[in-house]
């Protein structure tokens, strides 16, 4: 498996895969727009070329970032494809200075198993909600919050 960033040509199949997950109740869509726009932000990881997951890192602040859209193919479950992505998030993360993760999930227990903690969404900054103004769920958020230090 291959560990890169993400591609303007990659952006299709990247949409399919999330929205793929996002169909099966696993986290929330996204659209082609947000790929586009976020396209540096995104890691992918291919096996013989096939783009097998996906996720983003995305700065919020000075010392705060959070994992975004984290999918892997159906036929690549539970063979240690998203904790390689998420480990590879959080060396980019270092890389950057960045000393605290974070993401909104339906899917805690993956990302305990990567040694991050559920929190109260209420702990977050408010800089975290901006963006969840645009969402189709909110104000009824029913994601997980959870959070590492690096």
């Amino acid at each position: 498996m291959k560990l890169r960033k993400a591609r303007i040509a990659d952006v299709e199949e990247m949409m399919l895969l999330i929205n793929s997950n996002a169909e099966q109740g696993l986290m929330l869509g996204r659209s082609r727009n947000m790929l586009y726009e976020n396209i540096r932000e995104f890691l992918l990881a291919e096996i013989d070329g096939q783009l097998v997951g996906v996720a983003s890192l995305h700065v919020l602040w000075s010392d705060l970032a959070e994992i975004r859209a984290l999918a892997v193919s159906s036929d690549y479950k539970r063979k240690g494809i998203g904790t390689k992505i998420v480990k590879g998030l959080e060396e980019e993360a270092r890389e950057l200075g960045c000393t605290k993760l974070f993401a909104l999930t339906y899917q805690p227990e993956f990302f305990k198993h990567c040694g991050y903690e559920q929190v109260s969404k209420d702990e977050m900054p408010q800089k975290v909600w901006t963006e969840c103004i645009n969402c189709i769920k909110f104000p009824n958020c029913d994601e997980i919050a959870v959070s590492r230090i690096l």
